[in-house]
């Protein structure tokens, strides 16, 4: 057989180059992840946003793995979660599944923001992890979820506003989330300027989706332009919501 020509080697190279190049990147990632996941205490930097008090709500605030919680307050938000969204489950291709979300809110890389009252009682929880979503590191917000009572009153802006300092100054590209598009609150997300991210699937004449995922970037890290755009991430399609 003849030689490969000079362009077809140089080709190759490239190739070979920008595979290394990602798999670098994505190590990378992986570490960056690791070391937040490693964290003690991811709001000990934000002392300030421990503490919630506006429009006669008294709340404090603290992150733990779910690991770390007891279990009656895995419990309650459990039972939070399906009071709120059940129903929005089961009216989209979704259904609702008692084991699934268990599973998903119980999953050992689970991290939560819990908000309480000051004798304790808990008044709405975020569930996030920091995670790789399509190669890139970024705090993937699960669930947020509050008591009826306490809804439209500024705190859950208040627990995303964590979410963010938390992610960006653990070097997470991005804060993202998945919303339902028959809940009618997917667009308090808007309201904080969370965009659609280009994972997030279109609609055509074959297939349409219940869900839309948005995205809010870290402004300091640009994802890099070595990175591979890899459909059917498992966040899009395996049931994440995310809702206020």
């Amino acid at each position: 057989m003849g030689r490969k020509s000079a362009s077809s080697s140089a080709k190759s190279k490239e190739k070979r180059l920008q595979r290394k190049d990602e798999q670098i990147r994505i190590s990378q990632a992986m570490a960056v992840v690791a070391a937040a996941n490693k964290l003690a205490d991811p709001l000990e930097p934000f002392p300030v946003f421990r503490k919630f008090n506006k429009n006669g709500i008294s709340a404090e605030l603290y992150v733990k793995k779910v690991t770390d919680l007891d279990q009656s307050l895995k419990d309650w938000a459990f039972g939070l979660t399906k009071k709120n969204m059940q129903q929005k489950y089961e009216q989209c291709s979704w259904g609702w599944s008692d084991t699934k979300k268990l599973d998903e809110l119980t999953d050992e890389a689970a991290w939560y923001l819990v908000a309480a009252s000051l004798d304790g009682k808990p008044l709405g929880f975020a569930h996030f992890r920091f995670d790789l979503d399509e190669t890139l590191e970024v705090l993937y917000c699960y669930e947020l979820q509050l008591e009826p009572g306490f809804q439209r009153n500024g705190l859950g802006k208040f627990m995303m506003q964590i979410l963010e300092l938390v992610a960006f100054k653990n070097n997470m590209r991005k804060v993202v989330l998945t919303v339902l598009k028959n809940n009618q609150h997917s667009k308090f997300f808007k309201a904080l300027n969370y965009n659609f991210d280009e994972s997030s699937p279109l609609d055509d004449d074959e297939e349409s989706f219940p869900y839309e995922i948005l995205s809010k970037a870290n402004k300091r890290l640009q994802p890099p332009a070595t990175s591979a755009k890899i459909h059917g991430s498992n966040h899009c399609c395996s049931g994440h919501d995310h809702h206020h």
